[in-house]
């Protein structure tokens, strides 16, 4: 039977915080608040409870769960790292950026498909870093069913995801259902791969030469331009290239479609990729513009 605790009332916290531990260290499920939207947890580093979270979500392992921490030395511990990403999540974590990096080789985990990356986040929010301080990393993602709107309170949450979920701790309604801005910090310039809760403008602030959704879409037509023959060009008839068919973490985190790049010769991380950018499609379908990815 799934236990709710309303977080409030500092007694039931107490008593919330400990049971969710116990539960986490067991292998089961816990729905938290975050500074986004509510999300589904499960120990990063137990491969039947990731199992669980996605069988509780309805998807598969193509839509791989993200990772929450909270702590700078439990980022470095699963992600690699670079002088840019450390510089964004000195200025925005704990926040609403979340970040595309290498995950760390020696890692004996299962969070899905993730071609050697994992997208990491720290949430701004008190509840869920007093259980990351006890638990660790989780494995933590929207808590919703694929395909429909986040839960903006633990009840909302239960009203999906029933006895699927041991714990539920209550923090009331999030102030906005925004999801995280994502950022691919595994190359050299970072890239934008999910607008959210941080803008374009703030993140250039840190790091000028990030490059934005709108700088990819702009390579993308001049590359597609060029791959298609002179005479077709003149006569207007140039082809759109379909890069990719979901929306996820992303995609994010973000956030439910299970599409995947068609290219055969597309590589892992490209395909990681992809699913962040499918995932941010599948939530504005889920709940009218309501992202239901990574929280």
């Amino acid at each position: 039977m799934a236990l709710l605790y309303d977080c409030s009332d500092e007694t039931k916290r107490t008593r919330g915080m400990g049971v969710a531990v116990r539960a986490i260290k067991a292998g089961r499920l816990v729905v938290l608040p975050t500074d986004t939207v509510y999300g589904i947890a499960a120990d990063a580093f137990s491969p039947d409870a990731i199992a669980k979270l996605l069988a509780a979500k309805g998807r598969g392992p193509d839509m791989p769960v993200p990772v929450l921490v909270g702590s700078a030395d439990a980022w470095t511990g699963v992600a690699v790292t670079n002088e840019a990403a450390e510089a964004l999540a000195a200025v925005f974590w704990p926040g609403g950026l979340s970040l595309l990096c290498h995950e760390q080789p020696s890692l004996n985990w299962n969070l899905g498909d993730t071609g050697g990356t994992v997208v990491v986040r720290m949430p701004e929010d008190d509840v869920a870093l007093e259980l990351l301080e006890k638990t660790g990393p989780l494995g933590v993602s929207s808590a919703n069913q694929s395909g429909r709107p986040p839960a903006r309170s633990a009840k909302q949450a239960r009203d999906q995801l029933g006895d699927s979920v041991a714990v539920y701790l209550e923090s009331g309604f999030t102030a906005a259902d925004v999801p995280s801005t994502i950022v691919d910090v595994t190359e050299e310039v970072p890239r934008v791969v999910r607008a959210g809760a941080i803008s374009l403008e703030r993140l250039r602030e840190v790091v000028p030469e990030i490059i934005g959704p709108e700088d990819d879409e702009a390579a993308e037509d001049a590359a597609a331009v060029d791959a298609v023959p002179s005479d077709d060009v003149v006569a207007g008839e140039a082809h759109d290239v379909e890069t990719d068919a979901e929306g996820g973490p992303g995609s994010e985190p973000g956030s439910e479609p299970d599409g995947q790049l068609a290219d055969s010769s597309t590589t892992p991380l490209e395909d990681r990729r992809a699913d962040v950018d499918s995932e941010a499609a599948e939530e504005a379908a889920a709940g009218d513009g309501h992202a239901s990815g990574p929280a």
